[in-house]
């Protein structure tokens, strides 16, 4: 039976992580928060001209640097991530945040939206993309001679979870993905989505079954030591219901957007959803950073309000902040896989030897 806003896929999984969590609660206090901004950031949203998706760009170029130096309260210099489009590929966009990259303040993943292309057109579109990102404009990591990526799926249409195949068409996605060199996934949370897995709030291993759609819909959660356990690991954003604001609960999907600001509440309920590993709590919030109500909205007041609400919880928590890229929060978490230092995630070589599953 169909729900609002597909709560018969996530309201069971939500109350009983909301029962665990309060039976634990006090167990393990957090003590370091890693959080990573994933902007699906599409330059030529709505159909755009080059003028149009150039000057949103050249925002990003200008404002986000100043906002980066100004930002305090975190032990390294912020981070972003933009997952750029495959199919809105140009090269000048992505030389743009190439030098911010250079820059050490952002990084640049893949994004993609397709339909019912096929396996190979699919690989060969990935694949090309991923060329360029590496050759032409220097981003990307290789791990032995073979480029890594995050990525996000357009549409929230991973493998293939909508009904009637609509925006995918690819039940072996998750395997494909992991052959091209996806190091994970920053999809979820799709929230109202039929997409939305029934795992939430934990970083989990999902295993591909080629003849099914959805198959990250259930995984392993990461285990600290336990290492790798599936095919690709999955990093979603918090999901979970707002009580305040509203004569009705709202769903939190960690969207930062002009419509919804950061705010102290929402803060607090970031840090009690998001997945936690020991002492360590890892907060993926999401964006369309390239909207143009959003980029005005986040390069003036957004990120800036987001940086002190964040670090005035994180004090009252006596937590630090960590300001991360997608690679480094991957990298971070699959240390703690593997029973070792997270603070490893902070190695930025292009060539690395770090990922070790």
């Amino acid at each position: 039976m169909k729900l609002p806003r597909h709560m018969e896929i996530w309201m069971r999984p939500y109350l009983i992580d909301r029962a665990r969590r309060w039976i634990s609660s006090g167990s393990f206090p957090i003590r370091h928060i890693w959080i990573t901004i994933a902007d699906h950031f599409e330059p030529f949203w709505n159909h755009a001209d080059l003028a149009t998706a150039r000057r949103r760009v050249v925002a990003w170029r200008k404002r986000w640097p100043e906002i980066a130096a100004q930002s305090t309260g975190q032990d390294t210099p912020p981070r972003y991530t933009w997952f750029y489009p495959v199919e809105q590929y140009h090269p000048e966009l992505l030389d743009m945040l190439a030098e911010m990259t250079r820059d050490g303040i952002g990084d640049v993943e893949v994004h993609i939206h397709h339909d019912g292309e096929g396996s190979d057109a699919f690989v060969n579109s990935i694949g090309a993309f991923c060329q360029k990102l590496t050759e032409r404009h220097d981003l990307l990591r290789k791990v032995k001679g073979q480029p890594r990526f995050g990525f996000i799926h357009g549409n929230w249409a991973l493998d293939n979870s909508l009904p009637g195949s609509k925006c995918c068409g690819l039940n072996n996605e998750i395997t494909l993905l992991r052959d091209l060199g996806c190091y994970a996934d920053f999809t979820m949370p799709s929230g109202p989505s039929a997409s939305q897995a029934r795992t939430i709030n934990h970083a989990y291993w999902c295993t591909d079954d080629p003849s099914a759609a959805k198959s990250y819909d259930l995984g392993v959660p990461v285990r600290e030591g336990e290492g790798k356990k599936g095919d690709l690991l999955m990093i979603p954003g918090p999901l979970g219901l707002r009580w305040r604001q509203r004569l009705v609960p709202r769903m939190e999907t960690g969207e930062l957007a002009s419509y919804d600001h950061a705010t102290p509440y929402r803060v607090r309920r970031w840090f009690n959803l998001a997945p936690q590993l020991g002492e360590h709590l890892f907060l993926k919030l999401y964006t369309h950073g390239a909207q143009d109500s959003n980029c005005e909205f986040l390069l003036n007041t957004g990120l800036r309000d987001l940086f002190r609400v964040v670090s005035d919880e994180a004090e009252r928590q006596s937590a630090n902040v960590h300001y991360v890229s997608a690679w480094q929060m991957y990298g971070a978490i699959e240390a703690i896989s593997l029973g070792r230092d997270p603070s490893l995630a902070f190695n930025e070589r292009r060539s690395t030897t770090l990922v070790a599953v």
